[in-house]
């Protein structure tokens, strides 16, 4: 299948979205937005309009985490990887009007699609993390009986629900951002001298 063709018919899906809203997006608009047939779009998406909206969905959210992914690439610890990670995901949310216009409009399909595809990216991020925590054990910064798949698992889910929900730690701040990290996060995991 040509992925730009896919890309393109993604794109279209997301700019329908914004116009006309979740619900209200079908196959039709998509096509006239992509500027592609019908017949495309079920060639590259069979399970029609749902498969069609909810890998937009899943997409979106691939390209809003390989922006945090960028923003990491240059920390060599885990303190570092982790706060960046949250102040990039914080200023990317509070700048994704999409999202929020979906979160108005239509929050139980935004909320639903979104679960999904935050569980994919959710193997991804553990993925991500063990591996960086083996690292960590390895230069003597984590606690060398640290499991790091079991806490790689727990600091991403963390990651993701500070992310959604900081309460109240202002992720703008670079002090709170690292005390965040030190008390919530590293607390745990962090080798004791």
């Amino acid at each position: 299948m040509n992925t730009a063709t896919r890309g393109k018919i993604l794109e279209g899906v997301l700019r329908c979205i914004e116009v006309d809203g979740l619900a209200s997006t079908s196959i039709e608009d998509v096509a006239r937005k992509a500027s592609v047939s019908r017949a495309t779009i079920y060639r590259h998406f069979p399970g029609g309009r749902e498969q069609l909206v909810s890998e937009a969905v899943t997409w979106e959210v691939g390209l809003f985490f390989h922006r945090i992914e960028i923003a990491i690439e240059n920390e060599t610890e885990l303190s570092g990887m982790v706060a960046v990670a949250l102040r990039t995901g914080h200023e990317a949310l509070a700048d994704h009007g999409l999202l929020h216009q979906l979160l108005r409009t239509e929050p139980e399909a935004v909320l639903t699609e979104l679960a999904v595809a935050t569980d994919v990216v959710l193997g991804v991020i553990v993925a991500l993390i063990a591996d960086q925590l083996e690292r960590e054990i390895a230069a003597g910064r984590a606690r060398v009986d640290l499991d790091p798949t079991e806490a790689a698992d727990h600091l991403g889910r963390l990651f993701l629900s500070y992310l959604g929900t900081p309460g109240r730690w202002d992720l703008t701040d670079p002090e709170s951002l690292d005390r965040l990290v030190r008390t919530q996060f590293l607390a745990g995991i962090e080798r004791r001298s």
